[in-house]
């Protein structure tokens, strides 16, 4: 019989996110190496009625959503309907995905029906917590976010994460070496074909026929930094009239960046696309000709490698992105991309200015950048890290992998 796997998710589809993107290209993975999985989301999915649900092939199994924001109450739910799955889909093993709300029920409910569990941090709950509430409040909130952090990852049986930068952060709390396994963001090689030609009906639509093309896809939070790109987008228009900003996207910082190029007086050089399609945004991405990640410095973005820079390598695009630790974990300067001093727009135009005099470079720094997503930063050879994972989970409980 193959390995069964519950995965506990904080959401899934039919809901859009990164997070859900690379749920998906776990499972699929995991179905090609024969092994069972099986997926419950937690009441963060919003599913008021119904125990599981069918999308795109894929079943759910749901958890109804909690009245109020009490994360004990949601625990508490969680738990209780996770402990309805594992009576009726029997599983090897318990695949807790962050958040740690999510880790904490597996933890419960592992312990009670003897399965072992498999923590997944892709990020911290805490980093989250220091947004909400006064100072004081956040502070508070952060120290009891990162203790439950830091229990889960200390009882779990083995843990993953994404990146070596928070990997460290969970040995330094305690959790032996061996325990804890990088499994890296990635992407599907085949579906972003490398250097295909831009989509000149888009182009034109766009009012970018003739232009250079600066651009940002991805969501538009605060730590990304956009209101940086824009102001050195500004600085550069006298040295290069026919440079175009294209972001594509949305999110909570929408407002004050349209704002931002109003009062610059420079709307007519920046386009804002608005959300796509995730089937639809390689097709943005081959209008522009530096795709830019101006991520600020802070604990988040120093910790966290993103998806989005990959993609861009996978499709070979130029790019350039701020020297946070997450960026400097995927980026070699000069060799896959190029870096820029983060929080400083004056640096960002001038990274941008130099690259663009680099373009008889520039097949060279694509290909090397190809390589080395093919080589290290496919999502099959990052899934095939489980298995070891999974062996040293099962053993301490006296089971093999099959």
């Amino acid at each position: 019989m193959s390995l069964r796997i519950l995965h506990v998710l904080d959401h899934s589809l039919p809901l859009h996110s990164g997070y859900t993107f690379r749920t998906l290209s776990i499972l699929r993975e995991q179905r090609a190496l024969g092994w069972y999985t099986v997926h419950l989301t937690t009441p963060k999915q919003g599913t008021k009625a119904g125990s599981q649900e069918d999308v795109d092939g894929w079943t759910f199994h749901r958890t109804p959503a909690a009245d109020g924001t009490n994360v004990l109450n949601q625990m508490r739910l969680t738990a209780a309907r996770l402990d309805e799955v594992v009576q009726a889909t029997r599983p090897d093993l318990i695949h807790a995905h962050s958040p740690v709300l999510n880790a904490l029920p597996s933890l419960w409910i592992g312990h009670r029906r003897r399965l072992p569990v498999v923590y997944e941090v892709r990020a911290f709950w805490e980093d989250a917590a220091v947004d909400h509430g006064s100072t004081a409040e956040a502070s508070l909130r952060y120290r009891l976010s990162r203790a439950m952090e830091t229990f889960a990852v200390r009882r779990a049986d083995q843990v993953t994460t994404i990146c070596e930068g928070l990997r460290g952060d969970i040995v330094a709390r305690g959790v032996v070496p061996e325990r804890v396994t990088v499994i890296p963001n990635a992407v599907d090689v085949a579906a972003f074909p490398f250097g295909a030609r831009p989509d000149p009906e888009l182009r034109c639509s766009l009012g970018l026929d003739g232009a250079t093309v600066v651009g940002f896809a991805g969501s538009f939070y605060g730590y990304e930094g956009l209101d940086l790109l824009i102001e050195a987008v500004r600085r550069m228009l006298a040295r290069h009239p026919r440079l175009r900003l294209l972001l594509v996207g949305g999110g909570p910082q929408e407002c004050q960046l349209k704002a931002q190029v109003v009062a610059a007086g420079i709307s007519e050089y920046v386009i804002f696309a608005g959300r796509v399609p995730h089937a639809e945004v390689k097709r943005y991405y081959g209008l522009i000709d530096v795709l830019v990640y101006p991520r600020l410095p802070m604990r988040l973005t120093e910790l966290v490698t993103p998806l989005k820079p990959l993609e861009a390598m996978a499709l070979g695009r130029i790019l350039v992105a701020s020297d946070v630790g997450g960026h400097r974990e995927l980026i070699r300067h000069g060799e896959t991309g190029f870096l820029f001093r983060a929080g400083d727009a004056v640096a960002l135009a001038a990274a941008i200015d130099e690259i663009l005099l680099r373009r008889p470079s520039w097949p060279q720094i694509l290909e090397y950048a190809r390589r080395f997503v093919e080589r290290e930063r496919t999502w099959a050879s990052s899934v095939a890290r489980y298995r070891e994972v999974y062996r040293k989970a099962l053993a301490p409980y006296g089971r093999g992998m099959d």
